[in-house]
């Protein structure tokens, strides 16, 4: 145990953020460098090294909090890093964009607010990048045997590297024309700084990994020539269809999903752009969508130079205690303030958007919208709560309905769907084309990135024992379980 009498000691302490106005003049991350460090060994003596230790359970990776939260505790940076990197291949990607549903299972947290686990995992792994302590870590030989990976987001990539270090020939295509997948292009740099993806390609790369962009696979080679060129396939292409709202006016000019906006601002930090080509600078914005990626739209917005920024959900205000409905150790669904929302902005809950009104070349003006409420498990609206906003950018951010379709890749595969859009898999992460297995999102529908990484690792074993007949390799989840998903 760390500190036996942390819990009751120690009160928690969070990373601290930069000032508003100071943030909002950069796209670098929002936290004031090296604030963790002088309180983090402190932090991570609140653990209680619980006999049955339920932060296991809420972590979809299994990681050995406890463990690398004692090493933390009395700073051997070295031994936390393994034991953290023993579950997780990328836990500076966790550590920043994790909604942390290990807190939410802390037993701790059940009277006390929780051990700030996130915290103590992302000082480990970036102690352990300054350190040097990680390192490149290709097999000790080869098997003959070949995989090839489409999709680079956080399932494609922990799939890849588990693959490359069982000894395996592994490609990873990328239709995009950079590897990352939404780490790259979805996530805003002030949430996550490129160099975080930049040194794991190194060092994937240092280990075997072989990655090819700007490759779509069903447009720029067929599933059957894949097939013919490796052993075994692993589709992580993600849930990339945008949900629409087909309402009047949806096809004015200014109307974009979150996933065009976002992109566009990655690539003015990338160098690609002077500007971006759809911005929010000087507009009124609304966005449409309540979730992480509507908060993203928020930060990005302001960034620009956005003259307001609105955020609207159709669902209801979320708590801001435990729902009774989400008692412990549940990932319960509750109101957060998220960096971008301290920077300025409205958010307005139980309202949905009727119609929209453009000018005369054209262009979005007007959001109309009207209350809602749920009676008798129906959505109805509000006679007279009709309400107009000034909209000149609008950004749907409603989340995802499943993996593309339109580039062939599911067709020409011959893989089948579920109801839901998404590919099915069985224990093993097998779809019913033999030696095609798929991991993430593209089969377990939208999804936290925890889950992304936990199901690469897993799908990695189910490859491994397809292509050699047995694994050493974790098995961290099985496809089927959803007990911590969005």
């Amino acid at each position: 145990m760390a500190d036996p009498k942390g819990f009751l000691t120690t009160p928690r302490e969070t990373a601290c953020t930069r000032p508003v106005a100071e943030r909002l003049q950069d796209w670098n991350e929002v936290y004031v460098p090296g604030s963790l460090l002088p309180i983090i060994s402190k932090q991570a003596g609140r653990c209680m090294d619980c006999g049955i230790p339920f932060c296991h359970n809420g972590c979809p990776l299994g990681n050995l909090i406890p463990e690398w939260n004692d090493f933390a505790y009395r700073e051997d940076w070295t031994a936390a890093s393994e034991r953290l990197h023993a579950t997780n291949n990328f836990p500076e990607f966790t550590g920043r964009l994790c909604p942390a549903p290990c807190e939410s299972a802390c037993v701790l947290g059940i009277n006390q607010p929780a051990v700030t686990i996130k915290n103590v995992e992302v000082s480990i792994i970036d102690k352990a990048w300054d350190n040097g302590d990680v390192t490149p870590q290709p097999p000790e030989r080869l098997s003959g045997k070949t995989a090839a990976v489409i999709g680079s987001g956080p399932a494609g990539l922990a799939a890849a590297q588990q693959l490359t270090r069982a000894g395996h020939t592994v490609v990873v295509y990328e239709r995009a024309d950079r590897i990352g997948g939404l780490l790259r292009y979805g996530i805003p740099e002030f949430k996550m700084e490129k160099v975080h993806i930049n040194r794991r390609i190194e060092q994937m790369r240092a280990e075997g990994t072989k990655f090819r962009t700007g490759v779509e696979i069903g447009r720029d080679i067929t599933a059957t020539d894949l097939r013919k060129r490796f052993d075994a396939v692993v589709i992580a292409a993600g849930a990339t269809i945008s949900r629409d709202l087909p309402v009047p006016g949806r096809d004015l000019g200014g109307i974009h999903f979150a996933m065009e906006y976002l992109p566009l601002a990655n690539k003015v930090q990338e160098g690609d752009f002077m500007a971006p080509p759809i911005t929010a600078e000087g507009k009124h914005v609304v966005v449409i969508g309540g979730g992480d990626t509507g908060a993203d739209c928020v930060g990005t917005a302001h960034r620009q130079g956005a003259a307001s920024v609105t955020q609207l959900e159709i669902m209801p205000r979320p708590s801001e205690d435990r729902p009774t409905g989400q008692p412990w150790p549940t990932f319960p669904m509750l109101y957060k303030v998220t960096s971008a929302h301290e920077e300025g902005g409205e958010r307005i809950y139980s309202v949905s958007t009727t119609h929209f009104v453009g000018d005369e070349d054209g262009n979005v003006q007007e959001l109309h919208l009207v209350e809602v409420a749920f009676e008798e498990g129906k959505l109805v609206q509000k006679p007279g709560t009709e309400r107009v906003l000034p909209a000149q950018l609008v950004t749907l951010a409603m989340g995802f309905t499943g993996t593309d379709q339109e580039n062939g890749l599911t067709a020409q595969f011959g893989l089948a769907m579920d109801a839901r859009g998404n590919i099915e898999r069985d224990a093993s992460y097998a779809t019913n084309v033999d030696g095609v297995f798929v991991a993430g999102d593209a089969g377990r529908g939208q999804s936290l990135i925890v889950w992304a990484i936990a199901e690469g690792r897993s799908a990695a074993r189910g490859v491994d024992r397809f292509l050699t007949g047995s694994s050493a390799l974790p098995y961290p989840v099985k496809p089927t379980d959803r007990s911590i998903t969005v």
